[in-house]
């Protein structure tokens, strides 16, 4: 917003800060409990910040909805309605989410057991953080613009009347306006216009729902084939870029030695005496027997 009083960038930082906290106190525990960290583990901030600044979204829109609300005036109201709002969709994207990776600590590889285990933990760490510490920074958020400070410095400004003689840069970062007056001519959202008028009422239409069932049986029965046609393990030359000269190495090893196996070596781990005649007879002796 160009209001430097309704402007929220602290608040938007907050939200990316709970996540960031999501991930310290989830890294904290995990290592605490002696979970190995792997290479890998380091990717999981990134999915952590995406799933916490879409709760923010969520918690922000939810609490700008209900300021339309005349009944729901005073802020514990209002914070009840936000939570009523924006709780259970909150609540059903971490559960899939805490779900999926602690199900992915059931696999053998232990690198990816450490990873579904840090980042299904961190998950949970950010829907706490979302409902309690970014909860709060949204009514402290409030009690900011009803006090008509600036989003800053978090100073009193003017109210903006008697100022018209200030040029347009002056009454942009340093006037405000009353905080009654901005939350009654708060317009409502372009988007959320279009979804409520245009996009729901289209979906509502029974053929539309029909057409949509239809697409998700298509979806449904390609999702099952698919399972059903996968196998386990990998191709090697999936792992190299497409011009590298490995890809036409395990052409060719596929193409004309796929039918011996996986090659066998044998590892004398321990010092030998190579000099002594008896010790080589027995090595040959070993390796005849095994082939």
């Amino acid at each position: 917003r160009l209001s430097c009083v309704r402007n929220n960038v602290w608040l938007a930082c907050c939200g990316v800060v709970s996540a960031g906290l999501a991930v310290l106190s989830s890294f904290g525990l995990m290592l605490f409990c002696g979970v190995p960290f792997v290479v890998t583990v380091g990717n999981a901030p990134f999915l952590i910040l995406g799933v916490g600044v879409d709760d923010m979204f969520i918690m922000i829109a939810s609490w700008e909805q209900s300021s339309r609300k005349k009944e729901k005036s005073d802020v514990k109201s209002r914070l009840a309605e936000t939570y009523a709002e924006a709780a259970l969709s909150v609540t059903i994207t971490t559960l899939t989410d805490v779900l999926a990776f602690f199900i992915g600590t059931w696999t053998a590889f232990p690198s990816v057991r450490s990873f579904c285990l840090y980042t299904g933990t961190a998950f949970v760490f950010c829907y706490i953080y979302t409902l309690t510490f970014f909860g709060a920074i949204i009514v402290l958020n409030h009690k900011r613009e009803q006090g008509n400070r600036h989003w800053l410095t978090c100073m009193p400004v003017g109210v903006g009347k008697g100022q018209t003689e200030k040029s347009c840069l002056y009454n942009a970062c340093c006037i405000g306006s009353c905080s009654g007056e901005s939350s009654q001519t708060e317009s409502e959202h372009p988007m959320s216009i279009f979804f409520k008028k245009y996009y729901g009422p289209f979906f509502t239409n029974k053929w539309v729902k029909v057409l949509v069932v239809l697409l998700y049986g298509v979806y449904l029965g390609g999702s099952i084939y698919g399972c059903i046609q996968i196998r386990e393990g990998i191709d090697l030359r999936n792992l190299a870029s497409d011009d590298s000269y490995i890809i036409p190495y395990y052409d060719d090893e596929d193409k004309y030695f796929s039918a011996y196996g996986p090659r066998v070596m044998v590892v004398i781990t321990e010092s030998v005496d190579y000099w002594n005649e008896t010790v080589r007879l027995g090595i040959e002796n070993c390796t005849e027997n095994l082939e």
